[in-house]
């Protein structure tokens, strides 16, 4: 491997994204770092499929419940603090691999961020339409101002649905006609995907599902309960189902199924970014069983 490379593995949630990206650091010499915009915080576990002890105890994993939920990181300060790693690692390793479901955050420190307005005073504003009315509100705000970014942003992330609604407000333009979207990457930068058939894939996240259900993710839910108001990091699928039971919105298999669905949704969403990239490489679990030997291949 002649020039320092950055190998990204992403795609949708329950994918198997962690197994490989630490097969490949293992291969390579090197560390990860995560761009998953929920394992970031350190009081979250269950709810946003942290790995486990053991998958943390083979590669070390940066950025990685690596901060409190009291202080929200976006992808500015993502940026911030990912970068210096990012560039050890491949000074010192000459490679690096980011892992997460997060692409935002990838791209943001792949191809950098996208120069986009902002009003404190209609941030406020947007903040207090959230406080006020809930996510709702804001999902339907956003779907009726800009139809065709609400297909792609993540519709349960309330912090994203703010902001883009603070960046229609400002310019009257969708968030896709301002953003540079789908640039080319280095050459040094190549992209990974496990691409399941779609069936696969949401059997898969109904099963990771039941896993976190008897791993306790009620409780972590119910931990976090009366924090929910005022925590943006905790309006996220697999807690605000949880708090609408909790609320007596919904019945505790009601809560269940709509964590699965909302997943399911979120997959999609992952799916329909990923398909914004002009080169990715799709892994074809279901006729390839050596995954880690056929990225090597195509990597090259």
């Amino acid at each position: 491997m002649s020039e320092k490379r950055i190998i990204v593995v992403q795609g949708p949630t329950a994918s198997g994204k962690t197994a490989l990206a630490i097969a490949l650091a293992q291969h390579f010499q090197t560390e990860i770092i995560s761009f998953d915009s929920r394992q970031f915080y350190s009081e979250l576990s269950i709810g946003v499929a942290r790995p486990s002890a053991a998958e943390l105890s083979v590669v070390k994993q940066h950025l990685i419940a690596s901060q409190s939920i009291l202080e929200p990181l976006n992808a500015t300060s993502f940026v911030a603090q990912a970068r210096p790693i990012l560039d050890q690692l491949l000074e010192e390793n000459g490679a690096a691999v980011l892992v997460g479901g997060s692409a935002l955050f990838a791209d943001a420190l792949i191809l950098g961020l996208d120069p986009l307005p902002h009003d404190p005073v209609v941030q406020a504003k947007w903040q207090y339409v959230f406080e006020q009315n809930g996510l709702e509100a804001l999902q339907s705000s956003l779907q009726n101002k800009d139809p065709e970014f609400y297909k792609q942003v993540d519709t349960m992330n309330p912090t994203r649905l703010m902001r883009a609604l603070e960046i229609n407000e400002l310019t009257g333009q969708s968030n896709l006609a301002l953003r540079k979207g789908p640039r080319k990457d280095p050459s040094n930068v190549v992209r990974i995907f496990i691409n399941w058939p779609r069936a696969s894939l949401y059997k898969r996240i109904d099963a990771r599902v039941d896993i976190m259900i008897a791993d306790g993710l009620e409780q972590e839910a119910r931990h976090f309960f009366p924090d929910q108001a005022h925590l943006q990091a905790l309006q996220t699928v697999g807690y605000r189902e949880f708090f609408a039971h909790f609320e007596g919105n919904l019945s505790r298999e009601e809560a269940i199924d709509k964590i699965k669905q909302h997943t399911r949704n979120y997959a999609k969403r992952q799916l329909t970014w990923l398909a914004r990239y002009e080169q990715i490489i799709a892994l074809d679990p279901a006729t390839d069983s050596d995954l880690l030997a056929t990225a090597l291949v195509k990597i090259g």
